[in-house]
């Protein structure tokens, strides 16, 4: 019966909002059934492990589970044409095959040749014994050696050091493939020798990791956050993925604060704290006691940078009082106001992500991702045909609504702009008659700021894919070594994941680049310098646009 029944064809109105209430409290209580069912099978499963049983067998059912992607839904089919890649191999060799002379008649003419072309690799050792002249003075006493070529250090060549980085960290082969591969053409080299190649003495790719992220900080006003978890040395901490069209950078710490990102967008380096007005309005928004904020001002210099033993010095001393919360909320002010307003390293003016707390107030502006909001609403399970039908209504109109932003991402007017957000307003604004949906859309409503900031900023993207895809190489690396053993060890993941991201997004040759710097060579041009040409021409072309 109510696999049919639609509550608009009832004509008494006062009978109607009866009927449309049971239903939607149908909704709730099958939830709330839901949920306690799984939280009584929870239980139970930990009443028998805790008597030495086992707990219900986790069986995967043949029918998938309901994905909380949106790919299907946001993206649109486009006609695949399969190019050749004939002219992208380059010719290293060229051979003449001819045919056996004896076979051919007597009547037969040279017509030319049919080009083949064949792709092959040889992946083979190149042992080198270097013969280094030695010469000693008696006068001076000192033995003079010859020096080997640049990148030649210990047992191994500038070919293996930067195989072994490129296969590891841009392949996301494991340690003991990798050691495994090697040892196959020949090459002596042990394991504690093959991690020595992956973390140690790597100071001149730190060095230029830092400088790429300092020059994409510098390439664009707004960049992309997002965070994913990590082990290091068997305790978890948090790898966060910062990131824009022209770079992207890794950098794992502890803890996944208002504080931690802070360090992420310093560039690593610790955040400074100070008292200025900008601190004293985030103190406010963040909902800091009037009598914390009144007694900060005879506390601390104003607009002077202090460092975070000292401020937690000044706060034990004298608001010994202060609670957890109010202090973390004190901290969080002044870090932000000493970074927006410190001038020694770039500034993010705006960050897209989703909306965790900790990503909030962080910059002068925020932007929200669609694809993380639309999550919500796959989550929602109605029990009855009508609220099915309700929520599939919405989410025709909420793709839509993203398609339209994308074409005005490419034509901004003013115009659309007044259209597209009247739009979002009618959208999350009119009822549906299923409550937990609109209860969901007043929810999205209040973030409209944050979901069309495209319309006063149409160069950032709708949503945080990029942030995702660059966490995505961490989780694989993840699954790959499980976790970073040593301090040294997860500082080397961060920076080379960091240029291996960097120069694909660049177009650079991982293995090549490599090379190049062990051997110091110095053909390519740094990462941070491909990064500023890059901006440089993005801005051009956004200025042909009419963007700003």
């Amino acid at each position: 019966m109510l696999e049919d029944f639609d509550p608009n064809t009832i004509q008494d109105e006062a009978l109607r909002q009866v009927v449309i209430s049971l239903m939607n409290l149908v909704e709730t209580l099958h939830a709330k059934v839901q949920e306690q069912a799984e939280e009584m099978q929870r239980l139970r499963d930990e009443n028998n492990r805790l008597k030495g049983e086992q707990g219900r067998p986790d069986i995967k059912p043949n029918k998938p589970a309901t994905a909380l992607s949106s790919e299907k839904e946001r993206r649109e089919s486009k006609p695949h044409h399969k190019a050749s890649k004939q002219a992208q191999i380059r010719i290293d060799r060229v051979e003449v095959v001819q045919v056996e002379h004896e076979r051919l008649p007597q009547d037969a003419q040279f017509k030319g040749y049919e080009e083949v072309i064949v792709q092959d690799i040889d992946f083979r050792t190149e042992n080198i014994k270097f013969r280094k002249e030695k010469y000693y003075s008696p006068g001076h006493k000192r033995t003079y050696l010859a020096q080997l070529p640049a990148g030649y250090a210990g047992q191994f060549g500038p070919g293996v050091r930067a195989w072994v980085l490129a296969l590891y960290y841009a392949g996301g082969m494991s340690e003991p493939k990798l050691l495994e591969l090697l040892q196959t053409v020949g090459l002596q080299i042990s394991a504690g020798q093959l991690s020595d190649l992956l973390i140690r003495d790597q100071e001149q790719f730190h060095a230029e990791r830092a400088a790429v992220v300092r020059a994409g900080l510098t390439s664009s006003p707004w960049h992309h956050l997002d965070s994913t978890g990590t082990r290091v040395a068997g305790k978890n901490q948090q790898c966060h993925v910062l990131c824009n069209p022209f770079y992207t950078a890794y950098c794992t710490l502890p803890a996944n604060n208002r504080l931690s990102l802070l360090r992420v967008l310093l560039g690593g380096a610790d955040p400074s704290f100070r008292l200025n007005e900008l601190a004293f309005k985030l103190l406010e928004r963040l909902g800091v006691a009037q009598k914390w904020r009144h007694k900060l001002t005879n506390l601390l210099p104003p607009d002077q940078d202090v460092n975070e033993s000292q401020l937690d010095e000044w706060l034990d001393q004298h608001l010994p009082k202060l609670g957890t919360t109010s202090r973390k909320l004190i901290k969080d002010s002044l870090a932000i106001a000493a970074y927006q307003t410190q001038a020694a390293y770039p500034v993010g003016d705006l960050l897209v992500c989703d909306d965790a707390p900790q990503f909030r107030l962080l910059t002068a502006e925020l932007a929200l991702c669609w694809v993380h909001e639309y999550r919500h609403y796959k989550k929602l399970t109605p029990r009855l045909p009508y609220h099915r039908k309700r929520l599939d209504e919405f989410k025709e109109q909420f793709w839509k609504l993203y398609r339209q932003l994308l074409v005005y991402r490419q034509h901004p007017n003013q115009k659309e702009a007044d259209d597209l957000q009247g739009e979002f307003e009618r959208i999350f604004g009119q009822s549906s008659d299923y409550d937990q949906l609109d209860e969901r859309k007043a929810l999205t409503l209040a973030k409209k700021d944050h979901l069309l900031m495209v319309l006063s900023h149409p160069e950032i993207l709708l949503q945080n894919n990029p942030a995702e895809l660059g966490a995505r190489q961490r989780v694989r690396k993840r699954d790959v070594s499980l976790q970073a053993r040593t301090q040294e060890g997860i500082g080397a993941w961060d920076t080379f994941q960091t240029l291996v991201s960097t120069a694909k997004q660049l177009g650079v040759n991982m293995y090549q680049y490599l090379h190049d710097r062990i051997a110091q060579t110095h053909q390519f041009p740094s990462l941070a310098h491909l990064i500023e040409e890059r901006a440089n021409d993005f801005q051009l072309a956004a200025s042909w646009r009419g963007v700003t």
